[in-house]
């Protein structure tokens, strides 16, 4: 399994590209969402856009996150013993991904209330909050290159 290490790696991160760019992509439709009439047209299109982009692109890639995510871990526990989970580098990258699956969560939760034409948060709300899978990247990525902490 350690051979194909580089592989699992490669995989998992083009995973990870696909979950950010719906990540990144829903909480901006759901701005758009924010300004048209329930029942129109546009909403119509909206509520199919966000379900395909759930279910099409990011229901899969978080799958595949895990699945390889999960492989590489198995591979860094046998290598490794479990003292690198308990590392700061580490334990800042397990936050960051808790933050991205709540996240995940709470988009899906949203996609319903939009898709029962229910809409409890602004147009500035979603703005405002579009950037923060990004910056949970940032935090994960440069954890996870630094190993800072040892």
């Amino acid at each position: 399994m350690i051979a194909y290490y580089d592989l699992l790696r490669g995989f998992h991160i083009l995973a990870v590209i696909a979950l950010m760019s719906g990540l990144l992509y829903l909480p901006r439709l759901y701005v758009y969402h924010t300004r048209v009439e329930s029942g129109s047209q546009s909403d119509e299109m909206l509520k199919t856009m966000e379900v395909k982009l759930l279910r099409i692109i990011i229901n899969p890639a978080l799958f595949l996150v895990l699945l390889f995510g999960g492989l590489l871990i198995w591979v860094d526990l046998t290598r490794l013993g479990h003292g690198f989970l308990l590392r700061p580098w580490m334990l800042t990258k397990i936050a960051g991904i808790l933050f991205l699956f709540g996240w995940y969560g709470f988009l899906a939760r949203s996609r319903r209330a939009f898709a029962e034409g229910r809409n409890p948060y602004s147009e500035r709300f979603w703005r405002m909050t579009n950037e923060l899978p990004f910056l949970a990247a940032i935090a994960i990525v440069l954890s996870a290159t630094t190993k800072f902490g040892g």
